[in-house]
């Protein structure tokens, strides 16, 4: 295995564990067991720290399939929280503000749900790693500044209700969609569309195309794989 010309590893994210320290973690550790300094590693797609599930890695020369792999559809199982909002439409923030939810029925949802079925325009959350003027958004969020960001088209090829808690207002379902897609954005725009309001309380990333997470290294195990294979070093390359 030669971790130079390139290898493409799948890892099921640990809670909490921001998309650059995966980079971090799994560079120093290459490098430790290559002898090396330096060795290109990057992610094909972020993951925000409160979402598990699939992240796919690319070591040296495989960085260059970066692109190609981030265009993937992905799947993914999020839980939402009906009736209330956060500023970052997940857990990172507490509730801003709550909405009625008397008049949420397991068919009303399912009827909202199809609503977004298909081309829609998205509005990416101010806590995002998208840019403004250079500077990431959630940079400028989290020093209270206001974020302004433009509406983009995504693709939402499935969206299934796979269980609603009446009694808690919670909500789980199954999205399948396009490169870009913010599900903490979706979970906000679903509680808008229910005349109420939503955040996320759960997100796990369960497929970039071919890959399932089942398919997917924990990321403590990776120094016991490490040691188990059979390691080449080119030093021309």
């Amino acid at each position: 295995m030669d971790f130079k010309e390139g290898v493409v590893l799948y890892f099921d994210k640990p809670l909490t564990w921001t998309s650059f320290q995966m980079v971090a973690k799994v560079r120093y550790l290459l490098c430790k067991k290559l002898g090396v300094k330096k060795l290109k590693v990057g992610h094909a797609g972020t993951l925000d720290p409160l979402a598990t599930g699939v992240m796919i890695l690319c070591t040296g020369r495989a960085t260059k399939r970066i692109d190609e792999l981030q265009a993937h559809t992905k799947e993914y199982v999020a839980t939402l929280q009906l009736g209330a909002t956060t500023p970052s439409f997940d857990l990172e923030h507490q509730i801003d503000a709550t909405y009625p939810t008397q008049h949420i029925t397991k068919e009303l949802l399912k009827q909202v749900l199809l609503q977004f079925v298909g081309a829609i325009e998205q509005v990416p959350p101010a806590f995002s790693a998208c840019k403004v003027d250079g500077k990431r958004a959630y940079d400028l969020a989290r020093k209270g500044k206001d974020v302004e960001l433009k509406a983009k088209t995504l693709i939402i090829d499935e969206i299934e209700l796979k269980d609603f808690n009446e009694e808690k207002m919670t909500a789980v379902i199954r999205v399948v969609c396009s490169k870009g897609t913010y599900i903490r954005a979706l979970a906000r725009d679903i509680g808008q569309a229910l005349n109420s309001g939503a955040h996320l309380i759960g997100l796990r990333r369960t497929r970039v195309g071919d890959i399932r997470v089942e398919d997917c290294m924990q990321l403590e195990d990776f120094p016991i794989w490490l040691d188990e294979q059979k390691i080449e070093m080119n030093e021309q390359k």
